[in-house]
């Protein structure tokens, strides 16, 4: 099973330039995400993992830790190197954290 991690180490690791996915909906993505995300859906990990660098930790974050998990296990299993932010997007919202309107890079 794939690590999970709090808002507070994500928010650290975006601050020295950590590659996050996140894995909501596009609808999901646009309504707000953490600064510098990735918008990869769930749904589309399996046929976008040319996307989504090896040989460093890809931090993934959804709505509330559910579909992010679901893709760090996959992810796992395929060999990358990768995190869940437990309680997700929401947590970050609630905590007052940065939030971006930026389209997906």
């Amino acid at each position: 099973m794939a690590k999970e991690v709090t808002i507070d180490e994500l928010e650290q690791a975006i601050a020295q330039g950590a590659h996050v996915v996140d894995v909501r909906e596009q609808d999901e993505f646009d309504a707000g995400h953490v600064p510098n995300a990735h918008l990869i859906p769930l749904n589309t990990v399996p046929d976008r993992m040319s996307e989504i660098p090896e040989g460093e930790t890809v931090w993934l974050i959804c709505q509330g830790g559910v579909r992010s998990m679901k893709a760090a296990n996959y992810l796992e299993a395929q060999g990358y190197s990768v995190v869940s932010v437990a309680g997700g997007t929401g947590s970050w919202i609630d905590a007052g954290k940065s939030v971006s309107f930026e389209a997906s890079k």
